[in-house]
Parts: structure tokens; C-alpha cells; sequence
């Protein structure tokens, strides 16, 4: 009695295997390759040799990976919005001043519970009056009183930041 494992039985190791890593891991990406081993051990019990069984092993697991992604990204991410963190987050938000915006050397205003140096694009700009911040350079903010229309000089020192 030979107790040598054939081709088809080893796939068939290396699919039980892989099937063990996608239960104990959680990318659902191992799952793939279990399916490819049992694809290889199907080329291996009709016959064919080592390349083509690994041949079939690759093909296999890259395409249901490849189709995998993007039918679950097109099936369960179609309606999911993108969210927005950190300093895109703030961008177009109401914020408080806290330290009174002036024209020289700006100040210090309050969003999302935290304090944020800023610079006024429209002026001056008093204390406990709210702002929109514009844009986020580094550790400061960029802001205008919501109802400021853009004049021309802030409108040419945007260009040249943005």
C-alpha cells in the first residue's frame, strides 16, 4: 500500500488550508485561493502536469480576486457616500472666533472642539462671531464671514495658494 499523496490530493491540502486562513482572517482574500487550489487539483486528477496545474492555480484565484473587487464594490458600495475626515472635513464648516481675527497677524478660532489659528480672507473679524473656514494651510485656517462675497485681490491670493 503507498501511502504517497498524489497532485490533486496535495491541492486539496493547500484548499482546506487556505479555506482555514479565510475563517481565522478577515480580509475575504485567502477564500480565492482555496478556490484556485481546488481548480488545480481537478487539472491534477485529469492528468495534466505541474505548469498547467499551476497555471490553472493562478488564473483562477487573480480572476475571482480581480472580479471579486469590483463586483463587491459595485454591488455593496454603490450607494455609500464619501467620508470626509480630518482637514477635509473642516473645509466649507462654521467655526467661532475665540480670538479676534485681525488683518496683521490673524487669530485663533474654534472648531469641532479645538483650537485652530487662523487668518481672516475678509477683514477683521471680532470675537464670538462665526466663520467658514476656506481652505486649510498646514496648522491654519483660512477664513471668511459666511455672507463676505470674494473680491478681487482675495480671489488672486486663492489662485496663488490653491
Amino acid at each position: 500500500m503507498d501511502l504517497t499523496p498524489t497532485a490533486w490530493q496535495l491541492w486539496i491540502v493547500a484548499a482546506l488550508v487556505c479555506g482555514a486562513l479565510e475563517i481565522k482572517l478577515s480580509g475575504f482574500v485567502v477564500m480565492w485561493f482555496a478556490v484556485g487550489a481546488l481548480a488545480a487539483s481537478l487539472a491534477a486528477a485529469l492528468g495534466l502536469g505541474i505548469n498547467f496545474q499551476l497555471f490553472v492555480f493562478t488564473a483562477v484565484s487573480a480572476a475571482l480576486f480581480g472580479a471579486s473587487r469590483t463586483i463587491f464594490k459595485n454591488v455593496f458600495m454603490r450607494t455609500a457616500s464619501h467620508l470626509k475626515t480630518g482637514v477635509e472635513a473642516m473645509l466649507g464648516q462654521e467655526a467661532v472666533v475665540v480670538e479676534a481675527l485681525h488683518d496683521a497677524h490673524g487669530g485663533t478660532v474654534r472648531i469641532n472642539g479645538e483650537l485652530w489659528t487662523a487668518r481672516s480672507l475678509s477683514g477683521g473679524v471680532v470675537e464670538g462671531e462665526r466663520v467658514t473656514v476656506e481652505q486649510v494651510e498646514g496648522l491654519k485656517l483660512w477664513v471668511r464671514r459666511p455672507s463676505a462675497a470674494l473680491s478681487v485681490p482675495e480671489r488672486e491670493l486663492k489662485k496663488e495658494r490653491g
